[in-house]
């Protein structure tokens, strides 16, 4: 992909957030498009490209009466958006569509219209880890986690930080699901869900959506909002199976995929002022940090504790407060890129000052899959 030849031009959430007992799945998906191209200034009859996970693709298109001429229905968990970007990039410097319509909705605490839970028992992971006990996001995350805190002496307290911090963040939010704060001690005292994980340490459970609206980047001065330029690229995925990572102290996914961005946007690390990494669980923002090449390996653990990731530290992250305080329906990776998007525009709630270059970085399934896209808000 060539650098900066398209542009994010409409941008926005689902109306309401958090609860929302009254709208289905698809029905999520309809208010961020239709919010999102308010934004743009666009109708649906402008949009001839669409790309969803959780719904189908068909089914999207039909609802917002669309007939595209370009459809993507890449599935791979949370960071499946990531990988809209970077399709829809490629298939408008094709020529397969000028305007593609990006959504994510789900009703992941009402349930409303929102499918099972439930694993196939004829899966790999049926056969092989689910009659062990391994059965939820909190019991699989848990074998690489415990890996890499024996590895590399991270601590219970580290995780906590993670939380503690994010927290700080929210704070400034006023579309945070949790603002109010919260210390280390808090953390280790919550419940325990999954050991070394406590319930400060986990993911929200959270109903709500967004979309994007990407078109080439000559284009992109024609519409309101200030354009936020696509750098660069990158996707992998591993494995679906969790134990079968190749290092449980590095997600493969993840450094395949960020070395690609990198390269694509042609930037060094010290050129970037904002970072999203997708934080399912308090350890995530850690691997994210090493496997994206921002700190050695074992040193995110002491990068955060000194503030460097907080309010006023020299590379702010998970500025919406994250999974673990600002929003979580299942797969988040919309709402990371959402924030990325606003930084670029200088529209965020704690805006960082500045900030020309923002780095978001999803994960799907339990390191099963990865995708980083690198924003740009200068032509």
């Amino acid at each position: 992909m060539k650098p900066k030849s398209v542009a994010v031009v409409g941008a926005a959430e689902t109306t309401k957030m958090g609860k929302i007992p009254d709208v289905s799945v698809l029905g999520l998906h309809a208010d961020a498009a239709l919010n999102a191209m308010k934004d743009a200034g666009l109708k649906p009859s402008d949009i001839d490209g669409v790309a969803t996970a959780g719904v189908s693709p068909v089914e999207l298109a039909q609802y917002l009466g669309i007939t595209p001429t370009y459809a993507d229905g890449t599935s791979v968990g949370g960071c499946s958006f990531m990988l809209h970007v970077r399709h829809a990039a490629a298939a408008i410097n094709a020529g397969l569509a000028k305007t593609i319509l990006i959504t994510h909705g789900e009703s992941g605490r009402s349930r409303v219209g929102a499918g099972g839970f439930g694993r196939n028992a004829t899966s790999l992971m049926g056969q092989f880890e689910m009659p062990y006990g391994v059965t939820s996001p909190p019991t699989m995350f848990t074998i690489p986690v415990l890996r890499y805190m024996k590895t590399y002496g991270v601590t219970e307290e580290d995780l906590a930080t993670v939380s503690v911090i994010q927290r700080e963040w929210a704070a400034l939010n006023p579309r945070a699901s949790f603002k109010d704060p919260i210390t280390v001690d808090d953390v280790l005292n919550s419940p325990m869900i999954a050991w070394p994980f406590r319930m400060l340490m986990c993911c929200l459970v959270t109903d709500g959506g967004g979309a994007l609206i990407i078109t080439s980047a000559d284009r992109a001065k024609d519409f309101p909002n200030k354009p936020v330029y696509v750098l660069g690229t990158g996707e992998s995925v591993e494995t679906p199976m969790v134990s079968q990572m190749e290092d449980f102290n590095s997600s493969k996914a993840f450094r395949v995929s960020g070395k690609k961005a990198f390269e694509e946007a042609g930037i060094k690390h010290a050129d970037v002022d904002h970072l999203m990494i997708y934080d399912a669980f308090a350890h995530l923002p850690l691997y994210g940090l090493e496997d994206l090449g921002f700190v050695k390996p074992g040193e995110a653990k002491d990068f955060v504790r000194e503030r460097n990731t907080a309010i006023g530290g020299k590379l702010p992250m998970n500025t919406n407060g994250g999974g673990l305080s600002y929003m979580h329906s299942g797969m988040y990776g919309m709402y990371a890129l959402m924030e990325s998007v606003r930084q670029m525009r200088g529209t965020a709630a704690a805006q960082v000052d500045g900030a020309k270059i923002s780095v978001c970085q999803g994960v799907g399934g339990m390191f099963a899959a990865a995708g980083t896209v690198i924003f740009g808000n200068e032509a």
